[in-house]
């Protein structure tokens, strides 16, 4: 897939208020400083489109890009929240699980998961949280440039192994770095396979 546009289009506090969902979504969420920004730029091929911020926690709404004309690019809020009110999470947990759950045209969620850190209890439990809700997704794991590719598969090993404990199918997963730009192929590739199987 050539990427001819990505338009930023609007963030809202609420599923009810996106787009109307006449095109195929694809959702990006992971835990807060994951690197979700930087990867949403190296999809679209631009560095300005999402706003990458040192402090993790930034973004707080629902934000739909509109790539090619024909399919939406959705970031949420991460999971894992920086340093906010108890009334704050909350919010942004109940406004998360609303679009997920009742978001009719959301194709898929890409889970961010840091290459460079051994399995996290918080992403295994959002990836559990999902299968119970019956929502298709599949892994990214991000910043692989951070670490040696030793370190990185035996890391990703190591997620995909605790999976296999409860899972009995795993999803596909993507290796990406936003400095080196790998993964861009494989996941737009990933994407326009999805985009033909949609009946127009």
């Amino acid at each position: 897939m050539i990427i001819k546009s990505a338009v930023y289009l609007i963030s809202s506090p609420d599923y009810t208020k996106c787009p109307k969902p006449d095109k195929p979504e694809y959702a990006f969420i992971g835990r807060s400083n994951v690197g979700k920004s930087s990867l949403i730029n190296l999809i679209c091929d631009n560095e300005k489109l999402a706003k990458t911020s040192a402090s993790p926690g930034k973004t707080q709404l629902i934000n739909h890009f509109i790539i090619n004309g024909d399919w939406y690019l959705v970031d949420l809020p991460g999971y894992g929240f920086a340093k906010v009110s108890q009334s704050s999470r909350r919010r942004w947990e109940q406004m998360i699980e609303n679009y997920l759950r009742k978001r009719e045209n959301l194709t898929n969620v890409f889970v961010l998961i840091d290459s460079r850190h051994r399995p996290q209890k918080i992403d295994l439990e959002f990836i559990n949280q999902l299968g119970q809700w019956e929502i298709p997704f599949n892994l990214i794991f991000t910043k692989a440039d951070k670490s040696t590719q030793k370190e990185v598969a035996a890391n990703v090993k190591a997620f995909l192994n605790e999976m296999r404990k409860t899972w009995q199918f795993l999803p596909q997963h993507f290796v990406t770095s936003a400095v080196k730009k790998t993964g861009r192929k494989e996941i737009l590739k990933f994407i326009e396979e999805c985009n033909k199987q949609i009946p127009k």
